[in-house]
């Protein structure tokens, strides 16, 4: 796909920070939007449906039980109603949308980043390998086996949210694997001004190391928002600014201005030619690899608390515990 021209939007719009519903009314309104801009891949933030869990990093773990609570209720099974939504969606535009998630896996929450493909199959569910800071009363772990990139109509696209970005040997198990484009999911409303610096950083930085595009999605808050979540001002600058929705080429450069403010589609094409360009002069994962001195190992399995082994026997028959290899 060397000469293909990809058209990718990176949405940052706001959540419905009161429903599942809401949120995804949101969701299919800008996936129409956007194809009809004539977009082929469609990049929404992190977590977006139902909404980050915002509450986790401004009131004490002691106050978080109600809320945490609530985002089991709206979270997202995967399948479900929801996710077939997508799936229409993306089957009916015929374009690529990646979005992030809150999925419920019986008593669990997890991060979890969802890659529809055009004809409305579920290329890739993955989890986010290590929840950051205050995330971590919310979240359990991904595995291995989310680190994948995955062929789709737009070429191997590879994902990771928000600091997994800062764990270069997961960003080198995607980069391994020859992603193309890279989607990078943020919340957004998050921090301060230095957050969206930081992911401008981290971003331009991937892709120049791995050569690939990267497309990143953060989200936004209104003030309404904001002060539904906490009513004190000084909190509530911990929920502001961090926007930092940008399109950067193999060479690190930003291929149209990003989006730090308001609500908004950015829209720009890809000309994978420029993934060739680049890694002509340094292929991190090829020519300029150094496997007899380092290489990484990646435990690619899927983990589970539980291994059954069924295996059929006659359980009338004695046990011979000294035939048994102990």
């Amino acid at each position: 796909m060397t000469d293909q021209i990809v058209r990718a939007a990176a949405i940052q719009i706001a959540p419905d920070l009161t429903s599942r519903a809401g949120t995804m009314e949101r969701v299919l309104n800008a996936i129409a939007e956007a194809a009809e801009k004539g977009a082929e891949l469609i990049v929404f933030p992190e977590t977006f449906v139902p909404y980050y869990p915002y509450f986790s990093f401004v009131l004490p773990p002691i106050q978080q039980g109600a809320e945490h609570l609530r985002l089991y209720e709206e979270a997202v099974v995967v399948p479900s109603a929801e996710t077939q939504a997508v799936a229409d969606a993306a089957r009916k535009r015929g374009v690529v949308v990646v979005l992030g998630v809150n999925e419920r896996d019986n008593g669990s929450l997890f991060n979890t980043q969802l890659i529809f493909d055009a004809d409305g199959s579920l290329a890739l569910k993955r989890r986010k390998i290590t929840p950051t800071y205050h995330e971590r009363m919310v979240w359990g772990q991904g595995d291995g086996a989310g680190l994948k990139v995955v062929d789709t109509k737009v070429g191997r696209v590879g994902a990771l949210a928000c600091w997994e970005h800062y764990n270069p040997l997961a960003r080198y198990a995607l980069m391994s694997q020859h992603e193309e484009i890279h989607v990078g999911h943020f919340p957004g409303s998050l921090v301060g001004p230095i957050f969206a610096e930081q992911i401008e950083v981290t971003m331009r930085h991937h892709a120049l190391e791995s050569g690939a595009f990267v497309v990143n999605s953060t989200g936004w808050l209104t003030e309404e928002q904001i002060n539904s979540v906490t009513q004190d001002p000084k909190l509530q600058k911990g929920l502001r600014d961090g926007c930092m929705t940008c399109i950067i080429s193999p060479e690190g450069r930003h291929v149209v201005p990003p989006l730090t403010e308001g609500e908004g589609i950015l829209i720009a094409d890809l000309d994978m030619k420029l993934v060739t360009k680049r890694k002509r002069m340094m292929d991190s994962v090829g020519h300029y690899a150094r496997p007899e001195l380092l290489h990484l190992v990646h435990d690619a399995r899927p983990a589970t608390p539980v291994r059954r082994i069924e295996e059929a026997h006659d359980v009338s028959a004695p046990v011979d515990m000294e035939a048994e290899d102990v």
